[in-house]
């Protein structure tokens, strides 16, 4: 039986100044560094043994961090890299918040009926995330970590949960929430969504979704 961990990233830059992000490269911010090292811990119980991030530098370095506790190589994979929001990559959730309200409410409700505009298309992102969890069901090793985003992980669990990508929003995952999948290939399996325990006791900000 495969065990497939997914962690969002830290903290970013952009997560706490609350801006859009996306393909924006943003780095950690020291509490996302701190949630880092206390998920790298969490992580210790899951005999992990191969670890693939997202390219972009706020899950790679988020990955480094539990590589460096673990004492495992970090790989990218640009796959699982975060939607892409178009235009509104840059933008404030406080200026979304002012200015497009309905259509932000729509698109969290159903991003398949209604995309943001000029954002990736919602069948490409399916389509990368699909391909690279279909490579993962395949590896060899048995417990496999992979640091991404809100949307790829989000989009892997609604993948390997057989739903739909309308549903992409309703799977939130907070900074370093930890899930599970477990897969034998013909059936899977959901054990844990967004567990935040680790950081039981810190006190963290809640951050935007993107």
């Amino acid at each position: 039986m495969k065990n497939i961990i997914l962690v969002r990233h830290g903290e970013s830059e952009y997560n706490a100044k609350r801006i859009v992000q996306g393909h924006i490269d943003t780095d950690l911010t020291p509490a996302g560094v701190v949630q880092a090292r206390l998920v790298a811990e969490a992580l210790k119980s899951y005999s992990i043994e191969r670890i693939i991030s997202s390219d972009l530098r706020r899950a790679y370095r988020t990955a480094l961090i539990i590589g460096d506790v673990l004492n495992l190589p970090v790989e990218t994979d640009s796959r699982i890299r975060e939607m892409g929001f178009g235009e509104w990559e840059g933008r404030s959730y406080e200026r979304i918040f002012e200015t497009d309200y309905t259509t932000f409410q729509n698109w969290l409700k159903n991003p398949v009926a209604c995309p943001l505009p000029s954002q990736e298309e919602i069948s490409s992102f399916e389509k990368r995330l699909g391909e690279f969890f279909k490579d993962l069901v395949q590896m060899e090793e048995e417990n496999i970590l992979v640091v991404g985003h809100g949307g790829s992980i989000q989009g892997i669990l609604c993948i390997a949960c057989g739903m739909g990508m309308e549903n992409l929003w309703a799977l939130k995952h907070s900074n370093t929430g930890l899930s599970h999948i477990q897969t034998d290939g013909r059936q899977t399996y959901i054990k844990v969504v967004n567990s935040t325990a680790h950081l039981d006791g810190v006190s963290f900000k809640e951050n935007p979704i993107m």
